[in-house]
């Protein structure tokens, strides 16, 4: 039993609606190999990303500049984070795969960008804070996911706003081209709500926006919050409030129709459960220090745990 099964004392806010839209995220995902299927090195023909990856000797990773702590870069530095670390960890088995050492190309995308990205060739993995759903699988395949989050609202200290109900008349921000855009329209309709939705292109500018006073609450994953004000040493000056307004499952994005390279990342992220690395990837990015000597301290949730341990049970 590893480490993630011990932590499933409590029951989950989507547990039980986890396990069925995990089922059919495996269902649908066009590029989904079993878990037992074998890697092996470099094949006597590789096609696909493999064969782009042994002629080039690189793999181009797409990451975000402010996700943390999934993806996030300061100026001059190589991205870091819980995704990155994830992404570093498949590249080296893509190297494997195709008997190459390979270079990583880091390549900077936005919310509004990474699908696109992924699509015309420009990046391998898109490793930042994406959501697996069924509009984005029609253009791009989804690794197994590896975080569970929820949108959420983050508001000063001291605000009135302390759920979705209370929004009539403010101004919510969010960043342009994520689900939490399409979750705040979504709920501006079914309630009959009447707000003011400003879109931004990246978090930082969504968060300068409420910290300036733009906005009067901003919406989006509930750990991205917690990673803000945690790096901005905001805890005594924003709050999170409300209920989850989505279910958002985080996986690496990469190219549809590529059954290699899906059986690859489909592999690795098994043992990788199997092996508990990705649970000490975890304790690394959310339970303890960042760069930054700010901490998360959240621990990991029942949704995630009951995942890993899928994982790691059909691990080869």
């Amino acid at each position: 039993m590893t480490r993630a099964a011990r932590t499933l004392g409590g029951r989950g806010l989507f547990a039980v609606a986890l396990l069925a839209l995990a089922a059919l995220a495996r269902a649908e995902a066009p590029d989904a190999l079993p878990a037992s299927a074998p890697v092996v090195d470099a094949p006597l023909a590789l096609a696909g990303t493999l064969a782009k990856a042994r002629n080039s000797g690189r793999i181009a990773i797409g990451y975000r500049q402010a996700s943390l702590p999934f993806s996030y870069a300061a100026a001059g530095k190589e991205p870091v984070g819980y995704s990155i670390d994830i992404c570093r960890a498949l590249a080296a088995a893509i190297g494997t795969a195709v008997n190459r050492a390979l270079a990583l190309q880091w390549v900077p995308v936005t919310p509004e960008t990474r699908v696109d990205a992924v699509v015309d060739g420009r990046i391998d993995l898109e490793c930042g804070s994406t959501t697996n759903n069924v509009e984005r699988r029609r253009r791009v395949a989804f690794s197994p996911t590896i975080f569970v989050a929820g949108t959420k609202l983050m508001v000063k200290k001291g605000s009135p706003i302390r759920s979705f109900r209370d929004l009539a008349g403010r101004t919510v921000v969010v960043t342009r081209g994520t689900t939490n855009e399409k979750a705040m329209r979504d709920l501006m309709q079914r309630f009959g709500l009447a707000f003011q939705l400003t879109e931004m292109p990246d978090h930082d500018e969504s968060f300068a926006a409420l910290a300036s006073g733009r906005a009067d609450a901003f919406a989006t994953d509930d750990v991205l919050l917690y990673g803000l004000i945690a790096e901005r040493g905001g805890r005594g000056a924003y709050d999170v409030v409300g209920d989850f307004l989505s279910y958002d499952p985080y996986g690496i994005m990469f190219r549809r129709d590529d059954p290699a390279l899906a059986r690859v990342v489909n592999d690795t992220l098994h043992r990788m459960a199997a092996a508990g690395d990705i649970e000490r990837l975890y304790e690394r990015w959310f339970l303890r220090k960042l760069p930054s000597g700010a901490s998360l301290d959240l621990p990991m949730s029942a949704q995630l745990a009951t995942i890993l341990e899928t994982m790691a049970n059909t691990a080869e």
